[in-house]
């Protein structure tokens, strides 16, 4: 087991460079205009600007400029903010919002768990019934519906019966509630549609027919069997889902004015910020990609069933 983590452990960073390396190589596409910011890009002379660009290095090869850039990224030097906060450290920047967006993503995960959790064992259980129907027609209004569009009209409609505030207001702690909801609301249909699914076939599994025939009682058999084993597989996924939601939703971020990294990633790619775009990709790629080893990770641990190493492999020719 321990070899298995270790190597899954270097394919992930291997993984992460080969991100930082693509953001990177990729943004030195974009047009240099996100390097300067915007009243001194109008007064430079072309001379000016291109001096401006050496001293930041951004003429040197390309692979240089790579070298530098993981250097100062393994020394914690994010770089500076240009156009957004203009010459601000990046790092501080992030020490501000990451805040925000913890506490929204924590809440978001809660919510989600406890419903989707909920949702699916209740449809599950009454299969084919009333509420297996209403949770089917949830999950495919969220999953069918562009989420840009149900969480306006959410943010309009639930503001005007409720008389809640529109916008998110860091003094207010009603305006906080509708956000993590609507943050919550894509992870709950997932959440519920695939326990849902892992419990029928479960449901269906030769050893819960035999416990049938023997007299346990249903309830017995859906909690203590059932979900149990349905809910395996749902902890390789869960990391990933949860590291997402941490990091921010663009779309709530932005529509409620909160200010977290979602929402800051999309300002800072409008006003062509480069070195803070480049920031904030690589942290959203990176809770991306240790989500996926620690769910490998928790597979391993959660379900004794899968083998790893020499046995496995043996077992396998068998």
């Amino acid at each position: 087991m321990k070899a298995y983590i270790v190597k899954r452990f270097f394919e992930s960073l291997l993984t992460v460079f080969f991100v930082v390396v693509a953001v990177f190589m990729l943004l030195r596409f974009m047009p240099t205009d996100g390097y300067f910011d915007r009243d001194d890009y109008t007064e430079m002379s072309e001379a000016a600007r291109n001096a401006y660009l050496r001293t930041l290095g951004l003429t040197d090869n390309p692979l240089v400029q790579l070298g530098r850039f993981v250097v100062n990224l393994a020394q914690g030097d994010w770089g500076r903010s240009i156009t957004v906060y203009p010459r601000t450290s990046i790092s501080e920047i992030l020490l501000e919002k990451i805040p925000y967006s913890l506490s929204f993503g924590l809440s978001a995960i809660s919510i989600s768990i406890v419903l989707g959790l909920l949702m699916g064992i209740l449809m599950a259980q009454y299969k084919d019934g009333i509420v297996d129907g209403v949770g089917t027609a949830y999950v495919v209004l969220v999953r069918a519906i562009p989420s840009l569009i149900y969480l306006f009209l959410i943010q309009i409609w639930v503001t005007k019966l409720l008389g809640w505030p529109m916008l998110f207001n860091e003094r207010n702690p009603v305006s906080w509630i509708l956000p993590a909801i609507s943050l919550a609301l894509p992870n709950i249909a997932w959440y519920a549609i695939w326990l849902r699914r892992f419990m029928v076939d479960e449901e269906n599994k030769d050893y819960i027919k035999f416990a049938v025939s023997k007299g346990v009682p249903r309830r017995t058999i859906m909690f203590k069997h059932v979900l149990r084993n349905a809910a395996v597989p749902l902890v390789q996924y869960l990391p990933s889902q949860i590291l997402l939601t941490v990091g921010g939703s663009l779309i709530i971020e932005s529509i409620y004015s909160i200010p977290g990294l979602g929402g800051l990633l999309v300002y800072a790619i409008r006003q062509q910020d480069n070195p803070l775009v480049q920031a904030l990709v690589l942290i959203f790629s990176v809770l991306g990609i240790f989500g996926v080893f620690m769910g490998d990770v928790l597979m391993v641990l959660v379900d004794p069933r899968i083998k790893l190493g020499k046995a496995a492999k043996s077992g396998g020719h068998a």
